[in-house]
């Protein structure tokens, strides 16, 4: 029995110093490449979104109630912008405007360039944040996280309007791209 609790104690025990050279590995810049590899896939899956839907139905809509594609898409690209900014501190890009109102922001052109200029906003925005940043607080409105937790949120959202879009393109009869997630 002796043995056995021993044989336990050193099993936990290197357990976890191999937890704790996990969590050593996991500094700053590794997270900060991390997020920048995560961010140009979700841009080129995103890219595969707006490939995939023709252009004649950018402004198809479920039901008439909510967002049309290019309106979500719009949406995602403001969101981009919105939250990397705050995470960040890099000035915007698109100036407060409402894309998706926006007099002809609309077609799928308009749509593709304000999605891409939105991840490539996103991509470099976090380029240039120094890594040792990511533990910082920034206070927006009634929050107060961590620039990491900005970046997750960020993240978060993007994919959330662009999974809603999966239904859109469905409902055209067309299979939405495969996901990538690696």
């Amino acid at each position: 029995m002796k043995k056995c609790t021993a044989f336990l104690l050193v099993l936990g025990a290197l357990s976890f110093i191999s937890l704790s050279s996990v969590a050593q590995a996991l500094n700053a810049d590794t997270i900060k490449t991390q997020l920048l590899n995560d961010w140009q896939r979700a841009k080129e899956y995103t890219i595969d979104y707006l490939n995939t839907m023709p252009a004649n139905k950018y402004a198809a809509r479920p039901v008439d109630s909510i967002r049309s594609f290019s309106e979500q898409m719009l949406h995602l690209a403001m969101g981009n912008e919105n939250i990397i900014s705050v995470a960040t501190g890099a000035g915007k890009i698109f100036n407060g405007r409402n894309l998706e109102k926006a007099p002809g922001a609309q077609s799928k052109d308009s749509v593709m360039y304000f999605v891409t200029a939105s991840y490539d906003y996103a991509i470099n925005s976090i380029k240039s944040l120094d890594a040792s940043r990511l533990g910082e607080r920034v206070v927006r409105g009634k929050y107060s996280e961590s620039r990491l937790t900005w970046l997750s949120k960020a993240f978060e959202h993007q994919t959330h309007h662009r999974g809603q879009c999966t239904i859109y393109i469905r409902l055209q009869g067309i299979r939405p791209p495969n996901e990538r997630l690696f």
